[in-house]
Formats: structure tokens, C-alpha cells, sequence
């Protein structure tokens, strides 16, 4: 998915140089096999639940999307994307670095298609990266408060890719019924297995009624609306 930082400033900066893009090798590859393996299991055991309107909205295909969710429910998203966006490809900004090898390769093992440039920036090329693929006809994945948050804040960045296309969000909202909440910046939710989780889902145009552009506190508010927070389990 990709993430915009706290630094994302007017202009943006330059992606990592594709010359220094690091790949996952050898052994670990089959490591991160097992744990793909793993979440893709865990998650065909989770019991989505969503209503007719829910559900129209998830579906919607009829034009590329920038599909929005919290830093904390990227548990989820392989699976939601595998139940509910069927028709198209969803890309995802991971960083250049070692770090991101993993998380690259993990991607393309549960069906998440990686772009690869800066994500705590948002830079100028990663950016163009992800509009690229939009006008080719996919979705791309954005975590607007990730990688490093603050939670819950949604950065300016993380707008900027569906401006220059003029393209709708699809805000996620996802409410566990049973849920584990890890110690990290971002209190990562990871679902009990069979555990019931309530889809929420929001359609924002790039531009508001007046053609103004829809601001990030439009984006936090509508998204803080259709995920609420469980107690600490």
C-alpha cells in the first residue's frame, strides 16, 4: 500500500534511483512464502460482513479508484482485495530499501502488485509511479497515516495521486468483533482466526460540489466515521 510520512512537503522529493532497489533472495523467499501462505489461509477464515450499499460500493469497478485504509488494518487487505476488487489489479508504494524487499515480496506473494520508490516522502517519481498506473486502469492501495504515522492523521501527500486523476477514494472501514491489538505506533489489529469482521465503505470524489479539492480532514473524518475502535484485547 502506499503510505505518505510526516515530511511530505510542496514539490515533493526524488524516489530512491531504481539502481538501488533491493530484492528478496534466495532462502528468505521461501520464508516469506510460508508467512504468505499463512496470512492467506488466516484470512480466508475471517467472516466478512457487510450490507447491500456496503457492498455495491467495495465492488465498484467502473473506473481505477485509490482504495484508503488505516496503517492499522492492512491485515485485512489482501483478503479485501481478493473478495471485492476482482476486476482490477491493486498497486502498492513500498520503499526501495532493504526493508521493503520484504515487504515488496510479501506483496506480490498474497496478490498485491509493488511499485517501488519512497514512501516516507511521497516523492515526486513515486508518485507519478502510482498516477502511471492508475491511467493504465488499476488501483493502487494508500495507507495515508503509514509508515510511520502519527495514527490516524492523513497526510497531504497521500491526495496527490488522485487529483492528478481525478480518480474517486475508496475509504475501507473495518470493525473487528475479535481482535488482538499489537504495541506499535499504530496499535495493528490482527484478527482472531473465524473472528467476524463489519465492512464500512465510503466513496470521495477527488473534487468537492463547489470543484474544490477534498482535504485530508475531509479524508481523516470520513474514515475515523467508518472504523471504530474495539478495546484493547
Amino acid at each position: 500500500m502506499a503510505a505518505t510520512g510526516s515530511s511530505a512537503h510542496k514539490g515533493g522529493l526524488q524516489a530512491e534511483p531504481t539502481d538501488s532497489i533491493n530484492e528478496v533472495q534466495g532462502g528468505r523467499r521461501f520464508v516469506l512464502w510460508l508467512l504468505a501462505l499463512l496470512v492467506r489461509t488466516w484470512g480466508r477464515t475471517l467472516r466478512f460482513e457487510a450490507d447491500e450499499e456496503t457492498l455495491r460500493r467495495l465492488t465498484k469497478s467502473d473506473e481505477p479508484a485509490a482504495i484508503v485504509l488505516w496503517h492499522n488494518r492492512l491485515f485485512l487487505s489482501a483478503e479485501i482485495f481478493r473478495r471485492y476488487r476482482t476486476k482490477r489489479r491493486v498497486y502498492g508504494l513500498v520503499s526501495a530499501s532493504k526493508d521493503g524487499a520484504w515487504l515488496a515480496a510479501f506483496y506480490r506473494m498474497v496478490g498485491i502488485f509493488p511499485v517501488r520508490g519512497s514512501t516516507s516522502n511521497f516523492g515526486r517519481e513515486a508518485g507519478r509511479a502510482l498516477i502511471e498506473k492508475m491511467r493504465e486502469g488499476h488501483d493502487v492501495g494508500i495507507t495515508p497515516d503509514g509508515p510511520r504515522g502519527p495514527m490516524y492523521v492523513v497526510e497531504p501527500g497521500v491526495l496527490v495521486v488522485t487529483r492528478r486523476n481525478h480518480a474517486p477514494m475508496v475509504l475501507l472501514g473495518a470493525e473487528f468483533h475479535g481482535a488482538k491489538r499489537l504495541a506499535s505506533w499504530d496499535r495493528f489489529y490482527v484478527p482472531w482466526p473465524f473472528t467476524r469482521i463489519t465492512m464500512r465503505c465510503t466513496i470521495l470524489p477527488s473534487k468537492n460540489a463547489d470543484d474544490g479539492n477534498v482535504g485530508s480532514d475531509e479524508v481523516r473524518a470520513a474514515l475515523l466515521a467508518i472504523n471504530p475502535d474495539q478495546p484493547d484485547a
